[in-house]
């Protein structure tokens, strides 16, 4: 019988701006959140201090990676580039471009489907679900 895989989980905020294109509310103007991730690990062994994962291995991949390329950016759709060069121009404001509109879900889905397995390969550890707070109240999750 094969063990079922232990889990562990690292929460990682940041701050960014975003707007949701056509949007049947006031998401549709450029606003900011305090978003938060959590990012749930699973391995089948721990390793030998009994660990998935030291949880600075979590910090250092993927909260570097949200450093670069979100926190204090604006995450657009990369269909909504002409207020990207808008902003870009006036403010140098970092821009990132998500190839779908930045809801919570669709950024929540990025990470999970497109990040974490590029940042983890090789480790012997797998993302198993990612939780994309975009408010205290509001979230989405992707997982398996």
């Amino acid at each position: 019988m094969k063990k079922s895989p232990i889990t562990c989980s690292r929460r990682i905020e940041f701050d960014a701006a975003h707007r949701v294109m056509k949007h049947e509310s006031k998401c549709k103007h450029l606003h900011g959140h305090r978003y938060a991730i959590e990012a749930t690990f699973a391995a089948h062994e721990l390793d030998k201090l009994g660990r998935v994962v030291d949880f600075s291995i979590i910090k250092k991949l993927l909260g570097g990676w949200i450093d670069e390329h979100w926190d204090h950016a604006t995450i657009l759709f990369d269909k909504d580039k002409a207020l990207g060069k808008a902003i870009t121009d006036i403010t140098g404001q970092k821009i990132f471009y998500l190839p779908a509109n930045p809801t919570a879900e669709n950024m929540a889905d990025y990470i999970f489907r497109k990040i974490c397995p590029k940042l983890f390969k090789g480790l012997p550890i797998k993302c198993v679900q990612i939780r994309l707070y975009e408010t205290p109240n509001c979230w989405a999750e992707c997982g398996i």
